[in-house]
């Protein structure tokens, strides 16, 4: 891998994994339109330079979220370890603590378990173009049920925001649960992490902005124990000749990472999912049908 191949992709990670359009798929997709052959082959290895070299991209992106949340960050800490020191939930940082642990289990539980399965099955250009088309698919779903009646129905039963959308701290567990075991689509090559947890959020009548917001705290630990726990094919021998060019794409992908989140809070204050996806469907069956006549 070069140092310009390193750049480009942190670039497009650092974007892609914040904005409801993949960063798994556009890490197979890209390489590929590209006709860099040997990362795209290398991805979907059993052994990988190039899934090390993503867990550095990864890490980076985890800790500009981690900046950029910083302050509701020492708040949802500091009212998890008080939670725990009186057995009570009574703060919405206390509540909002709980709410991201039960969301994180079922995409932690079935990482573990079947992130490198489907990686290998999945990582093909053609099958993330294909998923990124479903991607487009779920998305526009998720406006749709937003503004159906029903929908409407359960924030009307809860606490609203300024927006007359559902608060939320107002999440109920098992709700959050949900959310959680929806994150775990991402697995697979062509989903949007950001956008399937925003959908989920969305259905339950949260707005774009809380849904959003929700959607980035849940993805730190995740993204962030996700590089810690692959941390050992970086330092073993798939590291190897590649970490020179994770540092340099680390660097992109964090300071691209960072100037993503603070666009679409602002973005999601107004707007909604729907241009995103316009774009993973317009790209998605574009090149499913030229990777499936050239690949």
């Amino acid at each position: 891998m070069s140092y310009l191949q390193a750049i480009i992709i942190g670039l497009i990670q650092g974007v892609t994994e914040l904005f409801p359009i993949s960063s798994l798929g556009h890490s197979v997709i890209i390489p590929a339109l590209f006709g860099w052959r040997s990362i795209v082959t290398d991805e979907a290895a059993k052994e990988s330079f190039y899934l090390a070299f993503l867990v550095g991209l990864h890490v980076a992106t985890a800790l500009a979220l981690l900046w950029f949340f910083r302050q509701e960050w020492v708040r949802i800490i500091r009212g998890f370890f008080h939670t725990l020191r009186t057995r009570r939930v009574e703060t919405v940082d206390e509540r909002l603590a709980w709410l991201l642990v039960v969301a994180t289990i079922p995409a932690g539980i079935m990482g573990v378990l079947f992130e490198h399965e489907l990686r290998v099955l999945l990582a093909k250009p053609v099958a993330a173009s294909a998923l990124l088309t479903v991607n487009g698919l779920i998305l526009l779903a998720g406006e749709r049920l937003r503004r159906r009646q029903q929908v409407q129905a359960v924030a009307v039963a809860h606490g609203l925001n300024e927006q007359g959308a559902r608060r939320l701290d107002t999440l109920e567990y098992r709700e959050s649960g949900v959310i959680g075991v929806a994150q775990v689509l991402a697995l697979c090559a062509g989903i949007s992490r950001s956008g399937i947890t925003m959908v989920a959020g969305l259905f339950r009548g949260l707005d774009h902005e809380d849904a959003a917001r929700f959607s980035f705290l849940l993805a730190t630990p995740i993204i962030l124990a996700a590089g810690v726990y692959k941390l050992p094919d970086l330092l073993g021998a798939n590291g190897n000749h590649v970490r020179g060019q994770v540092l340099v794409g680390s660097l992109f992908a964090a300071i691209t990472a960072y100037l993503s989140v603070r666009f679409l809070m602002r973005y999601f204050k107004t707007s909604t999912l729907t241009p995103f996806a316009v774009y993973c469907l317009v790209v998605g069956v574009s090149t499913t049908i030229y990777f499936a006549l050239t690949w």
